[in-house]
């Protein structure tokens, strides 16, 4: 597993494609938090999704890319309160 302080706020969240899944807004214990305005390929806006840290594969500056796809990805996703995404 990668070491999450390596994951930098306001970075690229990408899938193993290379698709734009989202962006950093924090880390919180072994999930990143992306932010609000930008939290998912597809998933319903306002309020915060995460990934889990399980899901990265690498971290380069400010991007940090996923070991799936992003249309896998985003099924792994949850919501604030710790449900996933339908």
């Amino acid at each position: 597993m990668v070491d999450a302080s390596q994951i930098q706020e306001h970075a690229e969240v990408i899938g193993a494609d290379g698709a734009h899944i989202g962006t950093v807004d924090g880390v919180e214990g072994d999930r990143i938090k992306l932010t609000k305005s930008d939290s998912g390929v597809g998933a319903h806006e306002g309020h915060h999704h995460f990934i889990p840290l399980s899901l990265v594969a690498d971290v380069e500056g400010t991007q940090v890319r996923l070991s799936a796809n992003a249309d896998v990805a985003v099924t792994y996703e949850q919501e604030q309160g710790g449900e996933p995404t339908e």
